[in-house]
Parts: structure tokens; C-alpha cells; sequence
């Protein structure tokens, strides 16, 4: 990330809508704005096979016949809308999968969704994104991802709906004909 261009091309943006970059509460914003960028956006550094591989640990699940789901719910993130760079927040991911001889790591699944959040990006490409990340670490198709999310370029601009969420579900292998896997993300 070029965190000098990011400077200075916030400098220019301040300039653009009217202010003076250089009075007391401005003059340090391009730098925080470039700190605050490189964490923010952490995640366009990375492809999803590269998250899949940082937090791929997994461990070996018992060996007996009974199917289990793993599920995780409310796992909050944010992130930023690729039309506006507006914020999403509010976000809570539920993530299930049912193991295929490994299971992965607790806090592992919450480090996939926040990473794949840490970009610009679409709510539902983000589904897709967690899914596939998940999928490859933990070798399993059947993969479930619902995130409900509050977007401001919808509460805080535009048409400035304050109440209004954004649902998307996302279902790979078993989740997408089994209606009982599905509603283990609600």
C-alpha cells in the first residue's frame, strides 16, 4: 500500500470540497487517513487462497459416523462499499460447515471473516468470499455464510433509510438443497 499517496491525495481531496489541509485539526488527517487505510484495507493484500493459508490450522476431527456441523454466529465485522467507500457496519456473519476429517480453528473463522471484510467490497462477494476461504482451509464444500449488515450509503445518504439491513446468504454442496443446514445460520 502507498501510504505518500494516500497522502497526498487526501490532502487534494481535502482541498477539493473546501478546506485548508493546512489548519490545526487537518494538517496531520492524509497521515492518519494512510494509517488508518493500511489497516483498514489490510485485506486487498492477500487473495482468498492466501487467507485460506494463514488461518488454515485445523485439527483432526473424531473418526465416527455421525455428521457434524460446525457453526459459528455473530461475528462482527465492517467493511467498505466498493460503489461509495461508504462503511458497512453492524455486520454479523454466521458461518457453518460440516467437516470432512478436520475441523478448523475456533478463531480462526472469525480471523477468515474479518480478513476477507478488510477490503472493498460487495456484502454479497463478501459471502462468497468467506465461503470459498473456509471451503479450501477446512477441504469441505458444504459451506453455509449469512451476514446481516447495515450499509450508510443506504442509512446516511441517498434515500437515509436509518433502520434499514442488508441480508445475504451464501450456500456451497449440502447447504444449497437442505433446508436444515440453512437455518442453522439463523
Amino acid at each position: 500500500m502507498d501510504k505518500k499517496a494516500i497522502e497526498y491525495h487526501i490532502r487534494g481531496l481535502l482541498e477539493a470540497i473546501g478546506e485548508n489541509p493546512d489548519r490545526e485539526g487537518l494538517r496531520e488527517t492524509p497521515k492518519r487517513v494512510a494509517g488508518m487505510f493500511e489497516e483498514v484495507f489490510e485485506g486487498i493484500s492477500y487473495t482468498n487462497h492466501e487467507i485460506a493459508e494463514m488461518f488454515g490450522k485445523t485439527f483432526e476431527e473424531s473418526a465416527d459416523d455421525t455428521q457434524t456441523a460446525v457453526v459459528m454466529k455473530d461475528i462482527t465485522v465492517f467493511s467498505y462499499c466498493e460503489h461509495h467507500m461508504a462503511l458497512m457496519y453492524d455486520m454479523t456473519v454466521n458461518v457453518a460447515y460440516i467437516p470432512k476429517g478436520r475441523v478448523l480453528g475456533l478463531s480462526k473463522i472469525a480471523r477468515i471473516c474479518d480478513m476477507a471484510a478488510k477490503r472493498l467490497q460487495l456484502q454479497e462477494r463478501l459471502g462468497r468470499d468467506i465461503a470459498e476461504i473456509i471451503s479450501e482451509a477446512t477441504g469441505s464444500s458444504d459451506v453455509g455464510v449469512k451476514i446481516v449488515g447495515s450499509h450508510s450509503c443506504m442509512t446516511a445518504r441517498g434515500i437515509r433509510n436509518a433502520s434499514s439491513k442488508t441480508e445475504t446468504r451464501t450456500y456451497c454442496g449440502a447447504f444449497k438443497e437442505k433446508r436444515d443446514l440453512q437455518e442453522l445460520l439463523d
